[in-house]
């Protein structure tokens, strides 16, 4: 059944605004309505100062979508953009009942990110972002390979592809098709190569363009993390958007990340981004596990001479100087391309080769990162010793 933007407003119609004030869509709430291959796609502007009170609207109105028949999903977005003219939504203040504040227990041993108020994820033991100051430096190729390293070293991974304008996973791991859902809201990841994944990709066609701002973004993030039958894993890989834009800051902030692994290639335009990303981990409490150097030298493959193409060793510098790990050196092989656009990536192809030994390494030492860092945050924690 084809699901059309006239029946999803007439639902939302049904939908009482705040405070049971006629509904969400005469009252202007509703923002232009994207449907995608059954799934629907929306946002609600609310007052910023009420954003968290009306959660449970946003909730009324994403349930009320779903059952619309042939609809597969809905992703719905609460908004604080104000209007034009500077006027917010015609959203009336109600003030909040007062409520007494409820004791609160330290959880044993929870993680040093969870101590923010980051909420984890049920059945991920750890979660680390794969990042680049900039695109085209060889991220994504990265993440999925250090996925695949992680999981050749014994671990159960999971791989997020959180670039919603341009998601790689599907290809990169060839993988098709829709996920199906557990009780039509939980979605369940698609796998290959022992890997769980989720991705934009798999939600909408390849060639459809995501025109969406920050809170539908983000909106979408939360669902592929929190409402998708992820476990157990032992470490969740997000593939980060590329740059330091509100998408990478809203997830450095909101997701309880064990680590933040920066990729970059040897050239100083290169590491002047990396930088930039490396610094938002700081500044959000995230803990950098260390650099890797991407594109870090060409090997000809007729003479097996070296060629410094995009020079070499500045990111090793780069760590060095900031006192962060450096992962590791990746070339610039034909193989690792030409596997990643066919879909089988090189550690998963040809593990016992020399490129898969490398990414191999590489995941070892990021996982030895974690571990430390682990350490350190529970050292860190005072215990309390009743006599």
């Amino acid at each position: 059944m084809t699901v059309t933007k006239e029946s999803v407003v007439e639902r939302l119609k049904t939908v009482n605004g705040p405070d049971f004030t006629g509904n969400i869509v005469d009252l202007g709430m509703v923002s232009e309505i994207f449907i995608a291959d059954a799934k629907v796609f929306f946002s609600i502007t609310v007052p910023a100062a009420r954003a968290q009170e009306l959660e449970p609207l946003r909730a009324a109105a994403e349930r009320a979508v779903k059952a619309i028949p042939g609809v597969a999903s809905a992703i719905v977005a609460l908004t604080a953009e104000k209007k034009g003219g500077g006027m917010e939504a015609p959203v009336p203040a109600r003030p909040a009942a007062p409520r007494p504040a409820a004791p609160q227990r330290p959880a044993p041993h929870a993680p040093a990110s969870q101590s923010h108020g980051k909420r984890g994820v049920p059945g991920i033991d750890a979660i680390i972002a794969v990042a680049s100051g900039k695109g085209g430096v060889g991220k994504s190729t990265t993440a999925v390979n250090l996925a695949l390293g992680l999981g050749a070293n014994g671990l159960k991974v999971g791989v997020l592809d959180a670039d919603i304008y341009g998601p790689s996973m599907p290809r990169l791991l060839n993988i098709h098709g829709r996920p199906q859902t557990v009780d039509g809201k939980v979605l369940k990841p698609m796998q290959n190569y022992g890997l769980k994944v989720m991705s934009m990709g798999f939600l909408v066609d390849e060639e459809t363009p995501m025109i969406w701002r920050g809170p539908m973004v983000m909106s979408a993030l939360t669902q592929m993390l929190r409402e998708v039958e992820w476990g157990p894993l032992d470490v969740l890989v997000v593939d980060m958007p590329p740059g330091t834009g509100d998408a990478q800051l809203t997830m450095a902030q909101q997701v309880p990340l064990a680590g933040a692994v920066i990729v970059s290639t040897p050239q100083d335009l290169a590491l002047i981004d990396a930088r930039k990303g490396l610094n938002m981990f700081k500044k959000v409490d995230v803990p950098l596990l260390g650099i890797v150097e991407n594109m870090s030298y060409f090997l000809a493959p007729d003479t097996g001479k070296r060629y410094d193409i995009f020079g070499h060793g500045g990111a090793r510098r780069e760590a060095e100087r900031l006192g962060v790990t450096f992962l590791g050196e990746v070339p610039l092989e034909m193989g690792i391309r030409e596997s990643s656009d066919a879909g089988a990536p090189v550690v998963a192809s040809k593990p016992e080769g020399a490129e898969a030994k490398i990414y191999r390494d590489i995941a070892a030492k990021v996982w030895e990162r974690v571990q430390q860092e682990r350490g350190a945050a529970e050292a860190a924690v005072p215990s309390i010793v009743f006599e």
